[in-house]
């Protein structure tokens, strides 16, 4: 989808961002747990102790891809830091590809990388709550130490903010811009904003709304669950108008977006 022009930007978690490059370099020595919602707290321990994260059925290994990254990561870290330079996290990684770092470890066809897609078409990225991330954690160790003397070398949310506000008012005023979001949390919530907030903060008239909203998600739809909430909702908040092809898809992201695509792409 996207080495054909079908995405224009992409909003996503730091997990998100960071787990395409985690399986990039390290994919060989993922560990999947079939049975998980079988473990025991003792069996959980065990994989705490071979030092496999887990994410519901499929383990992370530790040394192989967080830390292969971190490697890589604290020399932009610090490289930036030192010479005054401040970069967003995307960005971060975009630079680690482009002077290809990591290319002597990748264990699977880097073409099956989004990140490495986006980096080649210079995709915008937008990464709210960066900070809650694995590499987000990790930074924040550093600014601790002292080894990052400034914070903000890692550019922060308010600023992705901003700079989606340029980009949506750069490219929705010239051809409509639709919103495509598979499953709930802040990568939806907070990008959707952006659109009420030059419209309603800013009062700037021109704005127009998104041309279409269409969501992927398993979350109980209810009206106390924003990730749940069904698109007529977003017309009180001025996100969609009463008019704006509306679609929610209840069902697992992971079969439904692929089949998605595929009828895009007409394969």
């Amino acid at each position: 989808m996207i080495r054909r022009d079908k995405v224009h930007a992409i909003t996503c978690t730091g997990a998100n961002l960071e787990e395409d490059i985690f399986n990039l370099v390290a994919h060989d020595h993922y560990v999947r747990i079939p049975k998980y919602r079988e473990l025991t707290t003792a069996e959980e321990e065990k994989l705490l102790k071979r030092h496999l994260n887990r994410v519901t059925d499929t383990c992370i290994p530790e040394e192989e891809a967080i830390r292969r990254i971190e490697g890589a990561m604290i020399e932009e870290w610090n490289a930036a830091d030192n010479n005054g330079q401040r970069y967003f996290p995307h960005e971060f990684f975009y630079r680690i590809i482009r002077k290809k770092k990591l290319e002597k470890f990748y264990q699977i066809d880097p073409r099956d990388s989004w990140v490495v897609a986006a980096c080649e078409k210079n995709l915008p990225i937008f990464v709210p709550g960066w900070e809650d991330s694995t590499l987000g954690n990790i930074f924040a160790s550093y600014c601790i130490t002292g080894e990052i003397k400034n914070v903000h070398t890692v550019r922060t949310g308010i600023e992705y903010m901003m700079v989606l506000a340029e980009w949506y008012e750069q490219t929705a005023t010239k051809s409509p811009v639709g919103f495509f979001q598979i499953g709930g949390g802040i990568a939806g919530d907070f990008t959707i904003c952006v659109v009420p907030m030059m419209r309603q903060d800013l009062q700037k008239k021109n704005i127009p709304l998104w041309s279409y909203f269409c969501q992927i998600s398993d979350s109980t739809t209810s009206y106390g669950s924003y990730s749940g909430a069904v698109p007529n909702e977003k017309i009180t908040w001025e996100k969609l108008a009463p008019e704006t092809p509306k679609f929610i898809i209840e069902s697992d992201a992971t079969i439904v977006a692929p089949l998605i695509f595929a009828y895009i792409l007409g394969e």
